[in-house]
Parts: C-alpha cells; sequence; structure tokens
C-alpha cells in the first residue's frame, strides 16, 4: 500500500515535483509568461502557493503520472522475479565451487609444510648419527620437496583469493551498471515531467503572477471557485454602532417610578 503526499502523487514522487517547481522558479526569467517573479510575488512566495495547491497541480498530469507508475510497478516486478530466480541457481553454484576452492586453498599449504617440517626434522637428525644412514639424504629430498610444494599451495591460495575477491566485486557492481532506467520508463516519466510543467506548474504560476489579489498568502479554496484559489487576507468588518448596515438604533425610556393610580392625598383609588 502506496501512502501519497496529494492526490495522484506517491510519496517517493514528491522530490521530483519540488524538483521541477524549484528549477521553473529558478529559469522564470527563460518564460515570457513568467517575467513578472519577483516584481509584485518573489520566488519564495510562489513555491509557498505552488505548494499549498500541489493536488490542484498534479491533477493537472493526472493520467501521464499513472501512466508512468504502472510501467515502473510492472518493471521493478520483473526485475524482482528475475532476481529471485537467478540468483538462487547462481548462488548454489558459486557456493560449491567457492566450497572446494576454500578447502584447497587451506589445506594445501598446511598439509604440506607439515610433511616439510617433518621430513627436514628427520633428515637433519639422522645425519646427526655415526655412521650416518643412507636414507638420511632421502628424507631430505622429501622435506625440500614438500617446502617447494608448500610454496606452491602458498601462490596457489593467494591466486584464489585475488579471484574471488574480484568476482564478488564484479557481481556487486553488476546491479549498479545494469540500474540504468529502461527506454520506456524513461519515456513515460519525461511525458509526466512534460504535462506536470506545462500544464500545470506553469499555467499556475503565470495565473498566479497575473491575479490582483493574490498576495502570496493563500488561503483553502471554496467551492465553485476559478483556477486560482482566493488569496490574501481580509479583515474581519468592524462597523461602528450607528453605522447604517445596522438599521436604525432601538429606543430607550426611562421606567416610569410612579405608584399606581396615585393621583394625590384626595384621590381615593378605584
Amino acid at each position: 500500500m502506496h501512502m501519497t503526499s496529494a492526490p495522484h502523487l506517491l510519496t517517493e514522487d514528491r522530490p521530483e515535483f519540488d524538483r521541477l517547481l524549484d528549477e521553473t522558479l529558478r529559469t522564470a526569467d527563460e518564460r515570457p509568461e513568467l517575467a513578472g517573479v519577483g516584481e509584485r510575488l518573489n520566488a519564495e512566495q510562489l513555491r509557498t502557493m505552488a505548494l499549498n495547491a500541489i493536488a490542484l497541480l498534479t491533477a493537472a498530469a493526472a493520467a501521464e503520472y499513472d501512466h508512468y507508475v504502472k510501467v515502473r510497478a510492472e518493471l521493478r516486478g520483473e526485475a524482482l522475479s528475475a532476481s529471485a530466480d537467478g540468483g538462487e541457481y547462481a548462488t548454489g553454484d558459486r557456493d560449491d565451487g567457492a566450497g572446494v576452492s576454500a578447502v584447497v586453498a587451506v589445506l594445501a599449504p598446511v598439509l604440506a609444510g607439515t610433511a616439510m617440517l617433518i621430513f627436514l626434522l628427520v633428515g637433519y637428525s639422522l645425519k646427526m648419527i655415526e655412521p650416518e644412514p643412507a636414507f638420511a639424504k632421502t628424507m631430505l629430498t622429501a622435506g625440500w620437496l614438500f617446502g617447494a610444494l608448500t610454496v606452491a599451495a602458498l601462490l596457489f591460495a593467494v591466486i584464489g583469493l585475488l579471484v574471488t575477491a574480484l568476482r564478488n566485486s564484479s557481481t556487486e557492481v553488476a546491479p549498479a551498471e545494469t540500474a540504468v532506467i529502461p527506454e520506456e520508463l524513461s519515456r513515460a516519466r519525461e511525458a509526466w515531467r512534460n504535462a506536470l510543467l506545462e500544464r500545470g506548474i506553469v499555467p499556475f504560476l503565470r495565473d498566479a503572477l497575473a491575479d490582483p489579489s493574490a498576495d502570496g498568502y493563500p488561503t483553502p479554496r471554496t467551492p465553485g471557485a476559478g483556477r486560482i484559489p482566493q488569496l490574501g487576507y481580509t479583515r474581519p468588518d468592524f462597523t461602528s454602532p450607528g453605522s447604517a448596515s445596522q438599521g436604525p438604533r432601538p429606543g430607550y425610556a426611562s421606567p416610569d417610578f410612579t405608584s399606581p393610580d396615585f393621583g394625590g392625598p384626595g384621590h381615593e383609588p378605584e
């Protein structure tokens, strides 16, 4: 499940939107319709407005973006399948060969060196005996022969380690070399970028520059509004109490504090 930062835009593609917007603002002087950048609205204000209206801009290139995402998902699925199938067999063959080479590289010098030490030790020990046994020279000859084998085994081990290191390095570099964007994916990505730029970003910036009410502080859009959101800040209408908008002021009379039916000493209440 992919999380989106705005409708029609996956999170992984948000940096691409930001780069395209920044590039457009940076090269605004190359477009006649954006020549007014910096006169009433600067690049930072326009960038803030565009980010607040990102859903509106990305929707202008929704068809191209959907195609781009579809192609990318298909290529990723194919790459994962090929990697899983090929890697399983290649790993097994490589493991078998590496196992045999490792055993030979480790055991050969050890065995040959051990035999060399034994034969030389026995041979020189026999030479100290009087009379010298006839097979003392044979033991020495065998010892030096195993010494030569030890040197050869060590060279073989070093060469084997170098070959293994080079093979592993080439295997690790191969994915990076093959991680070239396929032509179909490159075309789909470029089509989306062009649609986003020509039908979304540039028209939005052009309309913002042409809108006299735009001051760089966008407010949420209301239903039925035009392409550019209603921009700017309006103070509440604090009118004075005597303004005509409130109508006639209500009358006020003080209460009658006379007692009921009181007409003086000679008047009796009915």
